[in-house]
């Protein structure tokens, strides 16, 4: 017997045949004698569309109410797997977030997990019944409703499982596991058996949207075993585990690619100390991260040229905060670019081998794709490039590190 949690994005509650199939799952490692929790995300596309109610109603609506409305659909689908497990013979009760109680802080919409009280569950679980909790939800220190951001649910998940010293917990979804790189672009792409933590964290960090970010952050932090599953079929999926759980490691594990940077290039920046911090000063105080910086000076005419990225999504008020401080940086020009990709190659086996990025730099100008920058930590080397060149990059990369199916 083996306590799991066993969580349902919005894709496998998204209709009831769906949720009667993810129910039926339950059912079975219920009848095998395991203990069971069971987490649920809203219906697939129901949160979109409260949030577009609460955006109707007031483009500047109070959070606490936002939470409130938002919150609900999770309610939904808990109140509906309950049902139908208890119509198969299973006893199983709902949970919300405030009746557990998930105790988070008192940052609406952004709330962090604080504690789990599991007394009333432990108690359920003992007379082997199924609590469906609600995910991205709890309660906080004002007793009221909050939530935890978008993918929440995964984070409620993963903190409920450690919360309840849970041998595993499963999330399912609507893919057979971790790809070494995106199966849609890359047809040799090929599921993985196992992932560190580490591995994953960059690559949900990088792109990756198979579980969110803090989920694995968590899931990390407390070692619980993580396996990503889907709810269509049978296929085994991918666990996550510790690196020492990895007996052969992959010089890479696999590749992410992110659309989500925009990049600044500042000419005519004059070559003097203090230029970077006259430059990153205004958009720190503005609240832009930079990501990856490139930086050239020509000593004949004593200027440099500054190329950086920045979140898509910021890229207007980036410029806005660069052009408010162009006399202080005293910069002759600049230009933007949102058509842009960044390209990671992740794996552990990099800190103990060399040439993964002189592998990458080769293959990408075999291919004559431009780099417009560069990024390295220990385990993952990420480019810049056009997002033309998407396509045509990653495949040659996913050969090139020998990552091609069979």
């Amino acid at each position: 017997m083996a306590r799991i949690v066993k969580k349902f994005g919005g894709t496998s509650v998204g209709d009831m045949e769906r949720m009667r199939r993810a129910a039926l799952r339950v059912k079975r490692a219920h009848e095998a004698g395991d203990e069971v929790a069971v987490v649920v995300s809203a219906m697939a596309g129901e949160t979109n569309r409260l949030i577009a109610l609460c955006q109707e109603a007031s483009p500047l609506h109070d959070a606490r109410e936002y939470d409130t409305v938002v919150a609900s659909g999770e309610q939904v689908s808990a109140g509906l797997f309950a049902i139908l497990l208890q119509s198969m013979g299973v006893p199983a009760r709902s949970w919300t977030g405030w009746q557990v109680p998930v105790r988070t802080s008192d940052r609406h919409g952004a709330a962090l997990i604080e504690e789990i009280d599991t007394r009333r569950l432990e108690e359920r679980l003992a007379r082997r019944e199924v609590p469906v909790m609600t995910g991205f939800q709890g309660v906080g220190p004002d007793r009221r409703v909050t939530t935890l951001g978008r993918g929440g649910s995964d984070t409620s998940a993963v903190a409920l499982a450690a919360a309840l010293h849970a041998e595993r917990c499963d999330i399912y979804t609507d893919v057979d596991g971790v790809f070494t790189t995106d199966p849609r672009i890359v047809a040799k792409a090929r599921k993985l058996e196992r992932i560190t933590y580490e591995e994953m964290l960059e690559m949900a960090s990088l792109g990756a949207k198979v579980l969110q970010i803090r989920s694995v952050a968590l899931a990390m932090t407390h070692g619980v075993r993580v396996q990503v599953r889907s709810s269509f079929n049978e296929v085994s999926g991918t666990l996550l585990v510790n690196e020492d759980e990895i007996v052969e490691q992959e010089l890479v594990t696999g590749l992410a690619y992110s659309k989500a940077d925009a990049v600044i290039t500042l000419y005519g920046v004059p070559d003097r100390p203090g230029r970077a911090a006259a430059v990153f000063g205004p958009l720190a105080e503005a609240g832009i991260i930079v990501d990856m910086i490139v930086q050239s000076t020509t000593p004949a005419d004593g200027h440099a040229e500054i190329t950086f990225t920045v979140p898509a999504e910021e890229l207007g008020r980036a410029l806005d905060a660069l052009e408010g401080a162009r006399e202080k940086i005293g910069f002759a020009r600049l230009e933007s670019n949102s058509d842009v990709v960044k390209i990671s190659v992740i794996g552990i086996g990099m800190r103990s081998h060399a040439g993964v990025a002189n592998t990458m730099f080769a293959t990408l100008a075999e291919k004559g794709v431009p780099i417009l920058a560069i990024s390295t930590s220990e385990i993952k080397v990420s480019v810049l490039i056009d997002a033309a060149y998407t396509e045509l990059a990653l495949r040659a990369l996913h050969s090139a590190y020998g990552l091609d199916a069979a």
